[in-house]
């Protein structure tokens, strides 16, 4: 199931961006999944479902934003190589 939230957003914010609201709306599902995704909130697979792209655009979607697609922090690989 959907749920469906409103956001109002100033006219001069669309054009600032020289963009649509269709366009906008897909943006800011991009970068909520993004950042939730980088927050450890989310993971790859949920967030590419709020962005409303399969996992591989969404992975490729992720360097727009200076996001690594690897959450992984060199302490806990560091860890999992000392138990393996």
């Amino acid at each position: 199931m959907a749920v469906q939230i409103t956001i109002d957003l100033p006219e001069e914010v669309l054009a600032a961006l020289h963009t649509v609201p269709e366009k906008a709306a897909h943006e800011l599902r991009l970068a909520a999944a993004v950042k939730w995704y980088e927050a450890g909130l989310l993971s790859q697979e949920k967030a590419a479902e709020v962005a409303g792209l399969s996992r591989a655009a969404f992975l490729a979607s992720l360097g727009r934003f200076g996001v690594s697609p690897f959450q992984t922090t060199a302490d806990e690989l560091k860890a999992e190589v000392l138990r393996g």
